[in-house]
């Protein structure tokens, strides 16, 4: 199983970080370690200070794929969740100034947690598809599909060019403004009211 990401997706969050707007989908990695499943403690570990979430929509792969067209895109899915993206936001910026990878910032253990994975409803209907975090009961993002950069087809196609796609592969599609950093004893619950009222995922930070 693969785990991709795409990072500056979200206008918004690209400004609020200060990055250059891409040209094409940012695409990184995450090994199958970084999941966090069943809404297990995340625990912050001791190599950053500065450990921020990002809450994601994530894609699941159905079927084998590559270079697939962009109108059929929609074949290869077949379930959605949500998704945070930890990111360790010191190591990073040390990282990025010195113009090194910065895979130990966003890869390591438990960096990604994610929710259920739910049958995929009409395509359509993830054009428009809204989702939200919230960090002890107040909201702290909020994402629209309709606000991506680089639409959810998009993204499947343009991975596809480089990565043979695989039953079970996740895609996390990018993160929108309000990021911020989380401390012990934070409760995060990330919701698609479209989905279903409860939330997705319901975790704490210690």
């Amino acid at each position: 199983m693969k785990i991709f990401c795409i990072g500056r997706n979200y206008v918004a969050h690209i400004a609020e970080l200060g990055n250059d707007r891409p040209t094409a989908p940012v695409v990184f990695m995450k090994p199958d370690t970084a999941l966090l499943r069943n809404n297990e403690d995340f625990y912050i570990p001791d190599f950053s200070q500065d450990i921020h979430h990002e809450v994601e929509l994530v894609l699941r792969v159905g079927k084998e794929g590559k270079n697939i067209q962009p109108q059929f895109a929609h074949k290869y899915i077949d379930g959605i969740g949500l998704g945070i993206d930890f990111t360790a936001r010191d190591l990073q910026a040390g990282l990025k100034a010195k113009g090194l990878p910065w895979e130990i910032s966003k890869s390591f253990n438990s960096s990604a947690p994610i929710s259920q994975i739910v049958p995929v409803p009409a395509w359509e209907t993830l054009q428009q598809l809204h989702f939200h975090l919230d960090v002890n009961g107040e909201r702290r993002q909020t994402g629209d599909t309709t606000l991506m950069l680089f639409p959810l087809e998009e993204l499947v196609a343009y991975i596809s060019q480089f990565f043979h796609l695989k039953h079970g592969d996740l895609i996390y599609t990018g993160t929108p403004e309000g990021v911020a950093a989380v401390k012990a004893g934070d409760r995060l619950q990330g919701y698609l009211p479209s989905v279903q009222e409860a939330p997705m995922f319901d975790f704490l930070v210690k």
